[in-house]
């Protein structure tokens, strides 16, 4: 994919790809070369959020945390429909949607957000997201540099596993395996408490955490300790 616009954004990339890239400076030369507020990168597998890869500031990282416990957001819809969703004005859409994500985006700084799937070849890995704290649309060349940033990005995310030992996670993924490994068997409890599917459980989970002002992944840890069953509830 080399043109000019790829080798400006990959000079900012000094370890890319010779080594595997730092996340955070993925994130960071995201913001930067959109010219937005922020950016974050989610990892998704399925049907299911893997979590947040990296965020470039505070604002960032919360609409991450919002997307994984909700389960909604730009970078969910962009993944599953393979193409990049734009939203110039959160607090004034021409169409509702994200009814429990976008308050708290609001609340938290946000006002326009833009979520631009990652893949290369045939094989989808998640979204790059970005946010700014003023509303607008993109401007045709920022849309292009977001798709040539999220095939950056997706392409670093490969060259991390590459660099692992076999069968070893590098390490900027092993917290996200360890923290899927925990939702999942928290899921897999609530299914067993409730009987219902493990989906559901799922869903119940979400739910509670939403209602509860709490992280997903925090949840997931009580109901794994046994601090907190749902058929209790």
């Amino acid at each position: 994919m080399p043109d000019s616009r790829v080798m400006r954004i990959l000079a900012l990339l000094p370890a890319f790809p010779g080594s595997e890239p730092n996340s955070t400076r993925l994130c960071e030369v995201a913001a930067e070369v959109t010219s937005m507020s922020g950016a974050g990168i989610m990892l998704i597998a399925g049907e299911v959020s893997q979590g947040s890869l990296c965020s470039s500031n505070r604002v960032s990282a919360a609409i991450e945390d919002l997307q994984f416990t909700l389960g909604e957001g730009p970078c969910i819809d962009a993944y599953h429909h393979e193409r990049p969703v734009l939203e110039p004005d959160l607090a004034d859409p021409d169409a509702a949607r994200w009814l429990a994500f976008s308050p708290l985006a609001v609340q938290a700084g946000v006002r326009a957000v833009f979520g631009f799937p990652m893949e290369t070849g045939r094989v989808r890995l998640g979204a790059l997201n970005l946010y700014r704290d003023q509303p607008g649309a993109l401007t045709a060349d920022q849309h292009a540099d977001s798709l040539v940033m999220a095939e950056i990005a997706a392409r670093a995310v490969v060259a991390m596993q590459a660099t692992a030992a076999p069968g070893a996670l590098p390490p900027a993924l092993e917290s996200l395996a360890s923290l899927q490994a925990v939702v999942h068997q928290a899921s897999g409890m609530v299914s067993a408490q409730l009987g219902v599917t493990v989906g559901d459980g799922l869903l119940r989970m979400r739910a509670f955490a939403f209602g509860n002002e709490r992280g997903l992944d925090d949840v997931a840890k009580d109901i794994v300790a046994r601090r907190l069953r749902f058929d209790e509830q």
